[in-house]
């Protein structure tokens, strides 16, 4: 391995650049030259990259998003355009390509693995944390911690105004930021896509505590739930208990901002060993967390298993200090 690509791809998530740069600075170390691809697969295709080196990637690892850009590219399910892409990587030198995204992005790295001899290797870079074959994903630190600044901000002005507050949290199908998010804040109740019986138990429970006096009701809602996110479970809610509500969605707002020093450090273990694994001839991982340590995981089983199952001791968890 003599030089090596770079993307992120899908969703951008804070500790993308962390990982760009300790990819990079690790590249180096080992005698190797870097390019990142330009808006993900889309700078694949269109053979757009531009060089790293060590300067190049400085004062980047407190920034949000990712310096790279990022996009979605549907033009990269065709095989035809893979192996296009697959071809100039070849004739631009490039022997391996480093892969940041989720579920998708690995689908695309896998293609490009199997159909074409590339070498590849993944890093899992989404807030949404629902990646099979890793305890946390880059972002999902960030994520959580954003929509608990909001939540504890709200707190105030629902005590002020007995107001009852859903708030909205990203996730896709997946219900971690909620969950995460609504026991770390304290929240009255949780409502994620994984599980169906939880409005029901969030109106209860309100009642339960609204008989013993308390003022103000924080209510998480992931995203993706079938009822409709919050703007679909706040009707149901409000109507039953006859309280005025409010809606607040974070959306975006966590996706961006400087990334914890979790995720640092989780994105700059898992860009060294990314390198590390290519350069010894390792192809088809992704660098995950297991048990609080960086590991290799096969690419090939975080595709085939698709998402993780929901974290239900943590479901009980929040249903039980709801209140």
């Amino acid at each position: 391995m003599k030089r090596l690509g770079i993307l992120t791809s899908g969703g951008d998530a804070p500790g993308m650049n962390a990982a760009i740069r300790a990819a990079v600075r690790t590249a180096t170390r080992l005698g190797v030259q870097m390019v990142g691809y330009l808006d993900g697969y889309s700078g694949l295709v269109r053979g757009a990259f531009v060089e790293l080196d060590d300067r190049a990637v400085g004062n980047i690892i407190q920034r949000g998003g990712t310096i790279l850009g990022t996009s979605r590219c549907p033009e990269f399910l065709d095989p035809e355009v893979r192996a296009q892409a697959a071809n100039q990587m070849k004739l631009d030198g490039i022997d391996g390509l480093i892969v940041i995204g989720g579920d998708g992005s690995f689908r695309g790295a896998l293609a490009l693995q199997d159909e074409c001899g590339v070498a590849v290797a993944g890093l899992p870079g989404t807030i949404d944390n629902d990646v099979w074959g890793t305890e946390e994903s880059i972002g999902f630190d960030t994520a959580v911690n954003t929509a608990l600044l909001a939540i504890d901000q709200l707190r105030d002005t629902g005590e002020s105004t007995g107001m009852m507050f859903f708030v909205e949290v990203m996730g896709r199908t997946s219900g971690a930021i909620a969950l995460h998010t609504a026991v770390a804040g304290g929240a009255a109740g949780v409502v994620v896509p994984e599980a169906h019986a939880e409005i029901d138990l969030v109106i209860e429970r309100i009642r339960e505590t609204m008989a013993k006096g308390k003022r103000s009701h924080i209510i998480v809602v992931a995203e993706g739930d079938e009822a409709g996110g919050a703007f679909g479970v706040a009707p149901i809610v409000g109507k039953a208990l006859d309280r005025p509500y409010r809606v607040v969605v974070l959306g975006h707002t966590q996706r961006g901002g400087r990334p914890t020093m979790r995720d640092r450090l989780v994105a700059s273990e898992g860009g060294a060993m990314a390198v590390e694994a290519l350069v010894a001839g390792r192809t088809g991982v992704m660098i995950g967390r297991q048990g609080g340590r960086s590991v290799e995981v096969n690419l090939r089983d975080v595709v085939k298993n698709g998402h993780p199952p929901v974290n239900t001791d943590l479901l009980r968890l929040a249903q039980q200090l709801s209140g």
